[in-house]
């Protein structure tokens, strides 16, 4: 056994050198002669039946013609040796390898070049939405479709919003007016109420600002008139405006309930109304003769008066009487000063103190501390000196006028006494006697007091009269 095993290593190591040798020396045919005289079925799922130096030497000489089989086609594609279909070594015959699976199905560059960007530009391929930046054209419809339906195919689409309804009107609406008179943009308004589908509802808007604004403010009232003036035409017509105003006289039996001045009120609207040529001329005489209620009686008597006191010069846009925050400053300066002219010819102390909270302007009233203490300053006698004193004695004791706004209107004429003396020669004598006199009434404190500024240079009278000084000469 030993012998054996020894005899067969020599001979399978002297096969292999020289199976070697025979293809580098171009001996395949020889071999391949061989190996097809031979019978090959020795072998069974890989083990050998017989254990002969002829059976391991035949095997050995397949296994390697199949490596160099498979070792060609990869690298030489197709050049080099082969086996043909029986097994036969063949050089440099034409059959194409076969490549394997996965390099089949592969479409990338074998080159390899190319810059690693997407085929056709990302353009190409299932559940893709195509080119960046690409415009589509117009689709062709096509009517062989099944879901062909030519009733759609030049339909519009848009956006709509549902008719608003009554229930929902007030409380949609009285939001947008009641915002209207904090920061007074007409605009804005008009912009919301486009938004909305009033639809029939329309011809509500105005009616139910004229309810608000009966019960607001003065300024408010006039920032309703303006909103009047400006939404018609662009959101409601004249048509909308005399059926609101309409609504507004049926309604007055009602409002008086609430508001006892509403008949003249709304007569002021409407006067205001036809002034603002948001309302015809005739509108008025339209209700001649088939006026039942006296409510209704009464507001459109009070529009006619002051559609007439309109030809004398009245404005019909001052009929409030009342100023707001948002007024011109040299507008409220001019009727503070109307109204103190108003107290020194009547000398009614609530009445000029209720025109004064009617401005509502709290915020400026050290203008009107200011324009009192200049009229003082300015006057011959000593009537306007105490009613002017008895004014503000009266307004600081109400809170009508605040503990501050009356200490800048008092440090206002201080600033400004040195050109006020220019004017008025005894304007230092005067404010030095007001300051000490409002002191003493407890219009205002020490503090202020101690700050009112004298002349600087005191003039006597000749020595004869014993160097007294003349008070009157500050």
């Amino acid at each position: 056994c030993m012998v054996s095993t020894t005899q067969l290593l020599l001979n399978s190591h002297a096969d292999r050198h020289d199976l070697s040798d025979s293809f580098v020396s171009g001996e395949e045919d020889n071999g391949g002669s061989l190996l097809s005289n031979k019978n090959i079925n020795n072998e069974i799922n890989g083990n050998w039946l017989s254990s002969s130096s002829n059976s391991i030497h035949e095997a050995r000489l397949k296994a390697k013609a199949k490596r160099r089989l498979r070792k060609n086609s990869s690298r030489d594609s197709g050049r080099g040796d082969s086996l043909s279909d029986n097994g036969d070594a063949v050089r440099g015959t034409a059959v194409a390898p076969t490549s394997p699976k996965s390099k089949l199905l592969d479409r990338k560059s074998r080159l390899g070049k190319g810059r690693g960007l997407p085929k056709k530009g990302g353009a190409g391929g299932k559940g893709v939405w195509g080119r960046s930046g690409e415009v589509y054209g117009p689709e062709e419809v096509d009517e062989k479709d099944p879901n062909y339906d030519e009733a759609q195919e030049n339909c519009v689409y848009e956006t709509v919003a549902p008719p608003l309804e009554e229930k929902d009107f007030e409380k949609t609406v009285s939001p947008i007016v009641q915002e209207y008179f904090e920061h007074g943009d007409t605009n804005e308004v008009a912009e919301l109420l486009a938004e909305l589908n009033l639809g029939p509802m329309r011809s509500e808007v105005p009616s139910l600002a004229v309810s608000l604004a009966l019960e607001a403010k003065a300024s408010h009232r006039e920032l309703t008139s303006r909103l009047l003036a400006d939404l018609c035409g662009s959101v409601l017509s004249r048509s909308d405006m005399e059926s609101s105003f309409d609504k507004l006289l049926r309604e007055l039996p009602d409002l008086v309930l609430d508001t006892p001045g509403a008949p003249q009120l709304v007569g002021q609207f409407i006067a205001r109304a036809v002034s603002d040529q948001i309302l015809s001329k005739s509108y008025i005489e339209s209700y001649k003769g088939r006026v039942g209620c006296q409510y209704t009686r009464a507001a459109l008597d009070r529009a006619a008066v002051l559609l007439k006191m309109t030809m004398g010069g009245l404005r019909i846009d001052n009929q409030w009487g009342a100023g707001g925050g948002q007024r011109p400053v040299m507008q409220l300066v001019k009727e503070m000063n109307l109204l103190l002219k108003e107290y020194i010819l009547s000398g009614d102390i609530k009445e000029a103190e209720r025109c004064l909270r009617d401005l509502e302007v709290p915020h400026f009233h050290h203008e009107f501390v200011y324009e009192a203490i200049v009229m003082v300053l300015e006057s011959k006698g000593d009537k306007t000196f105490k009613m002017v004193l008895q004014l503000l004695k009266a307004l600081s004791a109400s809170s009508s006028i605040t503990v501050d706004q009356m200490r800048r209107g008092y440090e206002r004429v201080y600033m400004d006494i040195a050109e006020i003396n220019i004017d008025v020669p005894r304007a230092y004598f005067i404010l030095e006697q007001f300051v000490d006199q409002s002191f003493n009434t407890g219009v205002i404190d020490v503090k202020i007091r101690d700050l009112c500024p004298c002349r600087g240079r005191k003039r006597f009278v000749s020595e004869g009269d014993g160097g007294v000084v003349k008070l009157e000469s500050y």
